[in-house]
């Protein structure tokens, strides 16, 4: 562990605990970003939160599909490779 007293390096000292949960921060992440996107993007209100919700939705299976593609690509692909 590295021993800081003046800075939190989240990279190097990630928060106790939260590696089991982190996949959670996906949902308020996307949705954050969502509703400031379409704030700015959308010239009519009436329609505002479905897109908000389509654009969350979209974010979060697009950040599934590319963890799944990964993970099979590091779980399978990769031991294939010829060892040098």
């Amino acid at each position: 562990m590295i021993a800081t007293t003046l800075a939190y390096l989240p990279f190097l000292e990630p928060l106790p605990g939260v590696e089991r949960i982190w996949m959670l921060m996906l949902l308020p992440l996307a949705l954050g970003i969502s509703v400031i996107y379409k704030a700015m993007k959308v010239a009519d209100l009436e329609r505002y939160w479905r897109s908000v919700g389509v654009m969350t939705v979209q974010i979060v299976l697009a950040m599934t599909g590319l963890a799944v593609l990964l993970a099979i690509l590091v779980q399978v692909v990769v031991p294939m490779l010829p060892a040098e």
